[in-house]
């Protein structure tokens, strides 16, 4: 899941300030929380240098990218310290064998108490970083997902994704008739809530150096 350079035409990059909370450190893993609205990398221009791999730089200078989640999304990302963790960590992203959490608020109330979105996703090129549903050409993309709670007419939300497609959570919601309360592309008056209510909650997978077993969390904050 990558990011968005901008949340729109109208949207200025405001990253947020403040100290990047740190979740767990070792000497080959970095886990952090990003914050809503700041970038993961940098994107094009230097109104848009400040980012959290940026951030992170300052303090641990031999910081390695591993993935990446959207500049309005919240949440764990993990880091390498080293090539040997990056080049396992980038493995084991590839094979699916790092399982993500993702919580989520989305409008209306949902029904059933579980589901299984399975719809293929590419990008809308005219209208691009958007994504859209192409059953001909897309990627397959699958997500899991559990109804958390009805919470005053919306639906808080536990999505398990298989894949990790650009946008896959936000446009999968959308397709079910449930979009992601303040997300700036794909809900409808997005400007009713303070963010975009998706959050990267837990991350479970074995250390690429020890094989331990790790289960991380960074606590959800809406």
């Amino acid at each position: 899941m990558h990011d968005d350079v901008s949340a729109g035409p109208s949207t200025p990059y405001d990253p947020p300030t403040g100290p990047i909370p740190v979740i767990h450190e070792d000497a080959d893993l970095l886990v952090v929380d990003k914050p809503q609205g700041l970038l993961s990398v940098p994107g094009r221009g230097p109104h848009l240098a400040d980012c959290l791999l940026s951030r992170l730089e300052e303090g641990w200078p031999e910081v390695l990218l591993c993935h990446r989640l959207d500049r309005d999304t919240s949440g764990i990302m993990i880091f390498a310290l080293t090539k040997a963790a990056q080049r396992k960590l980038g493995r084991m992203f590839e094979v699916k064998r790092i399982r993500k959490r993702y919580v989520a608020r989305v409008a209306g109330e949902v029904a059933e108490p579980e589901g299984v979105i399975d719809l293929p996703l590419i990008v809308d090129w005219p209208n691009r970083p958007l994504q859209h549903v192409n059953h001909e050409r897309g990627k397959p993309s699958v997500t899991e997902w559990r109804r958390l709670a009805h919470e005053d007419g919306t639906t808080r939300m536990q999505l398990m994704p298989r894949t990790g497609r650009s946008h896959q959570l936000r446009v999968h919601m959308r397709e079910l008739g449930h979009p992601i309360l303040g997300d700036p592309f794909y809900s409808e008056r997005p400007e009713e809530w303070s963010r975009m209510m998706l959050h990267a909650e837990g991350l479970k997978f074995e250390h690429p150096i020890t094989g331990k077993v790790m289960r991380l969390a960074a606590p959800v904050p809406f």
